[in-house]
């Protein structure tokens, strides 16, 4: 008689071994939300409460960032070349004193310049480890809401299991996620495929995530975009070349933004963004995205093999129906992921992404 089926005790993200991926040898990693783990850790890193800003200093978000010195943008749309004031210094180790996306008080000194004198607590970041390096954090973007993941249909050739990578790692840090599918306009069905290509490939998703399919040339899915991006800040996220630069164009024509051309030699992208760039979007709610450099490949750095299954929304369910409370679904016997895969109820190729995952294969970005 099988044994009787045993719910699992989870270890908390973030104290195991990672996933390696990077192009340049970084680990890339979305931080938690407050209250997590991850996040506390972080704070731990802030010796004191900081000081009160002066009664004169004025609300802004850091929008770009250059060396030491940072664009701070008002509420009234103003723009502050600004520095640091030299007292916030001790007040925040480990970690990045101030980053794109970060929330703080500025006061004005004349000439569209300004002095940052508070820089307000993180609810998340999309960071990494700073390279040479074993426990400093290099942030990407401060205080995002959520992750539009964006990929195109055609050229340069979409990969499932890059999307499946960057979908857990906002799954591991409780981000939201968006997939966007750009470049409709090349979704031009051939004697190879039968129908829209670009939802046979993305199809599998629309019961999961939210799916946007979009074309900055034509405009196709423009409006729905600009619905879910609206009073968020959102940090934009693909492979090289698939129309990032484009898309936010359209979004915000304001701004003046390369756009970047496929190499014929490889079909890869070339990158057209060197630094993270958070961007306010034209309209009444306070919405940015950030137009962040081309990343092919991010790391699942803090994520624990045990905890890779509950990172797919879809496997959730089964969770703690298999025989053997360690189940890793992979080959065990009266595993219910499995049972589920077979019925159906769970994409065949999302489990062998999953699979993937679990092995540390490292997916083909493009």
């Amino acid at each position: 008689m099988a044994p009787p089926h045993h719910a699992r005790v989870r270890t908390p993200h973030g104290n195991a071994c990672s996933l390696p991926l990077g192009l340049d040898g970084s680990s890339v990693t979305l931080q938690r939300r407050a209250g997590s783990r991850s996040s506390r850790s972080r704070d731990a890193r802030i010796d004191a409460a900081p000081p009160i800003p002066p009664p004169n200093a004025l609300p802004g978000v850091v929008v770009r960032a250059f060396g030491k010195f940072f664009t701070v943008q008002l509420e009234d749309g103003r723009e502050l070349l600004s520095t640091v004031k030299g007292g916030l210094k001790r007040y925040r180790r480990g970690t990045d004193l101030v980053a794109v996306g970060d929330n703080v008080f500025v006061t004005d000194v004349g000439e569209g310049e300004g002095r940052i004198d508070l820089v307000e607590p993180r609810r998340s970041a999309l960071s990494r480890l700073a390279r040479h390096t074993d426990d400093t954090e290099q942030i990407i973007l401060a205080n995002p809401d959520q992750a539009l993941f964006l990929f195109a249909v055609r050229n340069p050739e979409p990969h499932p299991r890059l999307l499946d990578r960057f979908l857990v790692m906002a799954e591991s840090r409780g981000l939201e996620a968006l997939i966007g599918v750009n470049k409709m306009d090349l979704d031009i069905a051939g004697p190879e495929v039968d129908g829209s290509l670009a939802r046979r490939i993305f199809g599998r998703y629309e019961a999961i995530y939210p799916v946007i399919y979009l074309s900055a040339k034509t405009g196709l899915g423009l409006n729905e975009l600009r619905r879910a991006l609206e009073g968020k800040v959102t940090a934009v996220a693909g492979p090289s070349g698939v129309g990032k630069s484009s898309l936010l164009n359209m979004l915000d024509p304001t701004r003046d933004r390369s756009v970047g051309e496929i190499s014929g030699a490889t079909g890869k992208g070339r990158h057209t963004t060197t630094a993270t760039v958070l961007h306010r979007v034209p309209g009444e709610a306070r919405t940015f995205v950030a137009d962040t450099p081309g990343i092919r490949a991010l790391s699942l750095q803090g994520v624990a093999d045990d905890d890779l299954d509950e990172l797919f929304p879809e496997m959730r369910p089964f969770l703690g129906l298999c025989r053997y409370a360690d189940c890793s679904h992979r080959s065990e016997p009266d595993c219910a992921v499995l049972a589920a895969v077979d019925r159906g109820e769970i994409g065949r190729e999302r489990y062998e992404s999953y699979v993937g995952l679990r092995n540390g294969d490292v997916p083909d970005a493009g």
